[in-house]
Formats: structure tokens, sequence, C-alpha cells
């Protein structure tokens, strides 16, 4: 039995509605149900922590959301709008797309550096949103 705060309790029920709802969707596979993990990059849900060669990255709330978001929906694009409403809880209201790419921006400074190029790639479909690509070479699948 896992145990979480109520916020992450919510965000990973969320997930779990997703993957539910689109059981043919391709997700990157949760090892011992609560860490998403590739070559030397760990996302550990239970605790809302990022590591990179066992070493902890500080990720804000919204950039940490929106990258297990993206990273639970690898190889698929998802829109503004619906990055948003996922990470904000609340729908879209004008241009979110400058907030939205401001934190994918600081998210591609502090991961990016410190893993190898080309082992993930959050690509920008321009008008539309963000994509969360892997080379399958990294991808470890547990």
């Amino acid at each position: 039995m896992m145990e979480f705060k109520e916020q992450d309790s919510d965000f990973f029920n969320e997930m779990l509605d997703f993957i539910k709802r689109y059981p043919n969707c391709e997700f990157l596979q949760l090892k011992n149900d609560s860490v998403l993990s590739f070559q030397q990059f760990e996302i550990d849900f239970n605790h809302r922590k990022v590591y990179c060669d066992k070493q902890e990255i500080n990720l804000t709330a919204k950039e940490y959301d929106i990258l297990c978001l993206l990273a639970a929906n690898r190889g698929h694009v998802l829109t503004y709008d619906q990055i948003y409403q996922k990470v904000w809880g609340e729908e879209a209201f004008g241009n979110v797309n400058n907030a939205i790419a401001c934190h994918v921006h600081n998210l591609r400074e502090k991961i990016g550096r410190l893993l190898p190029e080309g082992c993930f790639v959050i690509r920008c479909v321009r008008e539309v949103g963000y994509c969360f690509e892997t080379d399958t070479n990294c991808v470890v699948a547990t």
C-alpha cells in the first residue's frame, strides 16, 4: 500500500484515470509503481523529485508537473490548453502559451545540461504545444 500527500494523490489519480481512458497510448514504464526511469534520469512520484545520476534536480511545482505530464504521454503532442488544464487545474483563458513556454524553457535548462545529448527532448510543435520524445536506446524497461 502506498500513501500520498493529498496533492500527490490527486496527481497520481489523474495519471491513472488518463491511462484507463486511453489504454492504447504508449507510456514509459513505471518501476515499482512509483518511479519513471530512463538511463540515469528518474522521476520519483512518491516524493515529487527528479534525479539525474542520483543527484536531485530542483524543479518548481509547475516544472515538475509539466515534466510528469509530458513524460507520461511520451511521443504524443499535448496542446497548450491540455497542458494548462492538467497542470493549473483550470480552463485555459487567454494566451497561456508564454507561461507554459517559460516553464518548459526552465526545464530544458535544468535537465538538458545534465543528460547525454539526444536522450530526450521536449519538442515544441509551433502554435500547438509540446511533445516529450526519447531516444529508444535511453529508455530503461523495468
